[in-house]
Order: C-alpha cells, then structure tokens, then sequence
C-alpha cells in the first residue's frame, strides 16, 4: 500500500492544477447543487416495532384523519399582574389569536377556557394547536401564522409564550464553531512556525468539510435528514480534516528538511503518513457507518452522512495536499513569521524535547504510571452508572427562548407533568365490552399511587345522555379511546420515565381480561422504548465495529496485543467521556461554564453515538503513534527505545492534532442547541482523555511492561494475513525506487 500512496502522491505533485480544478470544481458544483435542490431536515425520532410508534399507527389506521405524530404547538398566554384572562376584553384576545392560528394544516385547536387549562389565579391558560403534518412538513404559512398570531395580544399587554415542535428549527451553531478555526490556526502556526504551512491543513479541511455538508444539504431534497446530521459531519469533517492533513504536511516538511527533493518528499509523505491516514480514516468511517447494524434510521442518516465526509477528508488529504506542496514551492521550509522560526516538528533534535523527556519518564515509572492511569479513569468514569438518558424536550431549550419560557410557565401554572403527558390506548376491536374494558384501564392506572397528578377517562358521566351517545358512536366507529394521564415529574425526569413502566404493569393483563389490548405512548414513553431498543441494539454494534476495526489493527501492526490494548483504551475513553457528561449535564457540575442553565436526563442517543465516533478517533491516535513506534521497532531498535523514538518522532504533531480536535469541539459545545452542545462536550472529553491519558500515558506505559511481546503475533497467522507495509518499509528497502520512478516519467 505503501508502495501505491506514493505514486498517487507524486502524481498529486506533478498534476497539481488538474488535482486543485477537480475539487474546486466539486466544491462549486456541490453548492449550486444544495442552493438549488435542497429541502427541509426535521428531528422526529422514531423507531417501526415499538409501542410507542406501534399506538400511533393504530390511531391512523382507525382514524386516517387524526395526526397522532403530527407537529403540536402550545401557546401559553399570561395577564399582567392585577388582571385576569378571564375579563372580556383579554378572553377576546385569547380566543382572537387561537383563530389566526387555522390554516389548512391545522386539525385541532383547543379553547383554554372550555378545555380547563387556565390557572387557579386567572392569570395564565395555555391552548394546543395540532396539525395534520409533521413540522418539517408544515409550509411557511403555516408558521407566520402560528408566529404572528399573539402580534395583537401582545400589544394589549399580554404575555405570549409558543413552545412545541411546529417552531422547530434547525440548531445553528452561529460563531461557535469559529473558536476550533481560530485555535487551529493557533496551534498549526506554533507547530509549523509559518503562515503558508498552517493554512495548509485548514484549507483541505474546509474543503472536505464544504463538500461534504453541501452534499448532505443537496440529499435533504430527496431524503428527509435530521436537521443535526449536517452539524456532526461538519464537526467531525473540520476536525479530521485538520489532523490528517496535519500529519502528512509534518511529514513532508520532515523529508524536505532532511535534504529530500521535493516531488520524492511528498511521495514519500504520502506514502508513510498517507498510510496512516487510510487506515485511521477507515476506522472512523467503519465505526460511524456501523451505527446502520442498529436499525434507526435518524442514528443510520447521521452515521452515514458523517462517514462520507470523513472518506471525503481522506481523500483530500491524499491528493489535494500533495498539489499545494507542488504550488508551495521552496517556500514550504521558510519561515514567514519573524517572532517563530520555520520548525520540523518531527525533528530529533540533540537537546532532549518535552515529548522525549515525557516518554523516558513513563517508560522508566512504568508500573506506576500505568496503574495510576487506570484509577484516573476509573474515577472520572464512576458517575456513568448512574446516567439517565431522556428524548431532548423543551425544558432543555436555551433559557430565554420562546420554547423554554413556554415550558417553564406551564410547569409552574400547571404543573410539570402537563408538558409531557402519557397516552393510553385501549383497542376496543375484539373487546365484547369496550366500555367496560375501558373503565377497568382508568381504574388500574389511577391505582397507581406514585407520580399520578390526574387521569383523564373519555367515559362521559353516565348521567350525560347525550355525551354517552356521542361517546358510544365514535368508539363504534373507532374502536379505540384515549385515556390521558398527567404526570406529577417532568417529561425528562426519571420519574416519569418509571410512571411509563408502572402503567404498563399495571394494565399488561387487561387484554387477557377483557379482551381489549392496551398501548401507552406520548413522548416519554417514546424516549423509554427507543433507549431500550438502542441498549438492546449497543452490544451488537459494539462486537461489529469492535470486532471488524480488531481485525483491521492486527493486518496494520502485526500482533495481536497492540489491537487488543487499543480497544480497552478505547473503553476507558468512552467511560471517561460519558461520566464527564453525565457530571455536567446531569448532575449539574460546573454546568454554567459551558451554558448548561438547567441540568437533566443525557440524551437519549449520546453514549451510542459518543461510541461511534470516539472508537474512530481513538483509533486515529492509536494509528498515527504506534505506527511510528513500530517503524522504529521494524528498523532494529529495540522495544522499549522504540516506544520512545516513536513517541519523540509523533508526540509533538499528536498534541498539536489533539488540541485542534479538542479546540473544535469545545466550539460546538459552546453552541446554544443543548443537543449540539452535548455532543461536542462529550467529544472533546473524550479526544482530551483519549489523546493524553490512554494514548500518550497509558499506551507507551502499558508497551514498555510488555517489551517485545508486545509485537507478538503467531507465525502461522502471520503467513494468512497480508503485509500492507503502513510504516513504509517498502520504500526504505527500494532506496533507489523514487529515482527510477521519476527517470521512467520524464522519459
């Protein structure tokens, strides 16, 4: 492989302007392509088979022109102080904007005054509005409508709140992200010492990242996409993009200064680092397109739109560096910056670097380091076992937004279980007594003593002659009922969450009994059943991608002990990063430095995702600084000095890639979209413990306990398993095979 990366390198060299006109021409072609095709991303979160899902289909198929999943808004109106909404004048207002509400979408609207939902005071009521599409279905009309509907009341003086998922927008980041951009740029000048050598790295990446998120865009046109998948490509796209394009501009740079021509430099580059690139990028893309062995179809869109930007990186950082090196000239080794000399970071130098002086330490404090290392980990990763995972709600929209201020008035007026109530449908179609069946549901829910605020029966009082009739017609025709129950908890709190459960325990015989089958759904029952089909579906995803990267590491390293310390290194960084966000997002530890105001359950598809993408980074690290210990060990040096040259070689370019990544990260989680801020919280966690306490720590502690065992690998299975030459031996035996390359293309 070696062998081929340096062709492409050198050819990337020598044709470096057809090479930069072909992915300029994408990058153009890619945005007159998203400009022009785009549509709409949503974040409806759905799993076929569940409960939850399996109540709303029954609802539509009974009654085709109920929206059970459509897009609800709830618009809460509150009086100013000494008033009440009950006087004529403000219930005209209230009933006036519930009106301007009606477009052809809407199904439903619900009067507050005869539906009961104004507050014991007077002062504060809250109306429903359903629509028969979901929100990223609903047309612009529909949401000026809903918007400018309080224009009116507002200006009378009321206060008018509108949360609910029909104002739901796509999460924007704003300028977080630019905090990454400007600290790898910090950090690649540092490293490099020259202007011209930083921008590298970040114009390829930007490049990749362009042509990936105008990719997944121009797919929101033909496929409905979550309206988070764009982000994490970009988030994932600039970060990798950076760091490959970073260990491949360092090789280079290396080979230049050594005396190498340049041409022969960056296929040599292309050739060593280049091979590390593949193989980590590989990692990375297994690992995210492995999230489809789950089977839900928002985790699938987003593991696969991520993993394309990711190969889109790679192959960038293959053949588009390689055509700037050419452009680049004589200028890659000066220097333009006259407070920083042009530096080598890969040059072993006579004075002892920081790099090397950590690496003697670790390796010479073996034992205690390694065990020391591991109680870290240990320690940060204990709140993990008590994390709670929960559907993201608006109680944790940002403070001030009009979702939030929504929330927050109802969960005071009413109480905070009115957000968030359950539905239980009782079937009636094989009941011979539906009523019956129906009366005995409400009775066992309402035994239920912890977490009931109210249970709404749809039974009228039997002394209502013409609501019974009414009733009876509709359950005829139906034949199913909704009974509502109020939480006392949240929808996100883990309460609620075991209120779901009780019910079902509790009406899990009626069926037996009577004949009616009985299904509760509402949000926080979707919420239980998808964590419980993605904790059924983690152990599976996790023996693929595991097992397949497993695999991929021991044809890298040869041995089997390098693949198998990489993956428990991996574990101890997941466990890092989820007992991290657990802590903050949770628990509320140190929550307000990042713009967490209100703590509560972790999102419900973040450790799935946090594995996925963290197993593809680590093994990155993994690559990068073991590939270079094992090329020193397979040129004769002995073990432990190995993990040392390898380290002192890779240490430097390692942080600087690292802290770029972390630098990214903590951008998004800055951002005001607390799904978006969790996840870039949880990566950059996870980057920093991976990067620093397993892989520069852990990693040459654990090597030097284990010396030249540690590249053990079975004759026998080395004869079965192919030589892919990722430390560029081939290159050093032909020590003439760049020379003859370059006479055969001239002539």
């Amino acid at each position: 492989m070696a062998w081929h990366l340096y062709r492409l390198g050198r050819w990337s060299f020598r044709h470096r302007r057809a090479v930069l006109a072909l992915w300029v021409g994408l990058l153009l072609a890619m945005g007159v392509a998203s400009s022009t095709l785009s549509g709409k991303t949503s974040d409806e979160f759905g799993v076929p088979g569940i409960e939850s899902t399996q109540a709303f289909d029954l609802i539509k198929e009974r009654t085709p022109d109920a929206a059970p999943d459509g897009a609800t808004a709830r618009i809460v109106y509150q009086a100013p102080k000494g008033e009440t909404l009950e006087s004529a004048a403000n219930k005209a207002l209230v009933l006036e904007s519930l009106e301007a509400t009606r477009t052809d979408h809407v199904i439903a609207t619900s009067d507050p005054y005869a539906a009961g939902t104004v507050s014991e005071d007077g002062r504060t009521a809250y109306a429903t509005v359903s629509y028969s599409k979901q929100s990223i279905e609903l047309t612009d009309a529909d949401r000026t409508a809903l918007e400018t509907s309080p224009d009116e009341a507002r200006d009378a003086g009321l206060r008018v709140e509108i949360g609910g998922d029909a104002m739901q927008e796509a999460p924007e980041t704003g300028t977080s992200e630019l905090l990454g951009i400007v600290v790898a740029i910090l950090v690649l000048v540092l490293t490099f010492g020259s202007m011209l050598v930083a921008g590298m790295p970040l114009l390829t990446a930007l490049i990749g990242v362009g042509i990936g998120v105008t990719g997944i865009t121009t797919l929101t046109g033909f496929m409905e996409l979550g309206s988070t998948t764009p982000i994490l490509a970009m988030m994932l796209g600039l970060a990798v993009g950076i760091d490959y394009a970073l260990f491949i501009v360092s090789r280079y740079r290396h080979e230049v200064e050594t005396g190498v021509e340049r041409e022969e430099a960056a296929g040599r580059a292309v050739g060593t680092a280049g091979s590390a690139v593949v193989f980590a990028g590989l990692t990375v893309i297994i690992a995210l397109a492995g999230l489809a062995i789950v089977n839900i179809s928002f985790l699938t869109e987003m593991g696969l739109a991520a993993a394309g930007t990711v190969a889109v990186a790679v192959l960038i950082a293959l053949t588009l560096l390689p055509a700037l090196f050419g452009f680049a000239g004589k200028r890659i080794t000066s220097g333009k910056l006259p407070f920083l000399k042009a530096r080598d970071p890969e040059a072993v130098t006579a004075k002892p670097t920081r790099g090397r002086r950590w690496a003697d330490f670790v390796t010479k404090h073996r034992t205690v380091t390694f065990v020391a290392g591991l109680a870290v980990a240990g320690v940060i990763a204990i709140p993990v076992a008590s994390m709670q995972l929960a559907l993201p709600d608006d109680g944790t929209a940002a403070a001030g937004s009009g979702p939030r201020e929504a929330y927050d008035l109802i969960a005071e007026n009413f109480g905070a279980g009115t957000n968030g109530p359950l539905m239980v449908v009782v079937d009636t179609k094989n009941s011979g007594h539906p009523v019956s069946a129906i009366e005995q549901v409400v009775e066992k829910v309402e035994s239920i003593k912890s977490d009931v605020a109210a249970v709404i029966s749809p039974v009228p009082d039997a002394g209502d002659a013409e609501a019974t009739k009414a009733f009876d017609e509709q359950l005829d025709t139906a034949q199913y009922a909704l009974v509502t129950v109020i939480p006392e908890s949240g929808p996100s709190e883990a309460r609620t969450q075991t209120l779901v459960d009780d019910i079902r325990d509790a009406v899990k015989d009626t069926e037996a009994k009577t004949g009616a089958q009985v299904l509760v759904t509402g949000q926080t029952a979707l919420g239980v059943d998808i964590s419980e089909s993605l904790a059924k579906a983690f152990p599976r995803y996790l023996l693929v991608v595991v097992g397949f990267a497993f695999l991929l590491l021991m044809i890298v390293f040869r041995s089997i002990w390098v693949p198998l310390k990489a993956i428990v290194g991996f574990l101890l960084s997941v466990g890092v990063s989820l007992g991290a966000t657990v802590a903050v997002f949770q628990w509320g530890w140190l929550s307000e430095l990042i713009g967490v105001d209100k703590s509560g359950p972790v999102l419900f598809m973040l450790p799935l995702l946090l594995t996925g993408i963290l197993f593809g980074l680590a093994m990155d690290y993994e690559v990068f600084l073991v590939s270079r210990m094992r090329e020193e060990y397979v040129h004769g040096k002995a073990a432990v000095r190995s993990v040392v040259l390898g380290f002192q070689h890779g240490a430097r370019v390692v942080t600087a890639a690292a802290v770029i990544m972390i630098g990214v990260f903590v951008g998004f989680a800055l951002a005001g979209d607390p799904v978006i801020k969790s996840i870039g919280f949880g990566l950059a966690v996870g980057v920093l413990a991976d990067a620093f306490l397993v892989r520069m720590t852990l990693v040459p502690a654990f090597m030097a306990l284990m010396g030249d065992r540690m590249w053990w690998l079975p004759r026998w299975l080395d004869k079965l398993l192919p030589n892919l030459d990722i430390e560029g031996e081939s290159l050093s035996l032909s020590a003439d095979a760049s020379l003859g390359e370059k006479e055969r293309v001239e002539a």
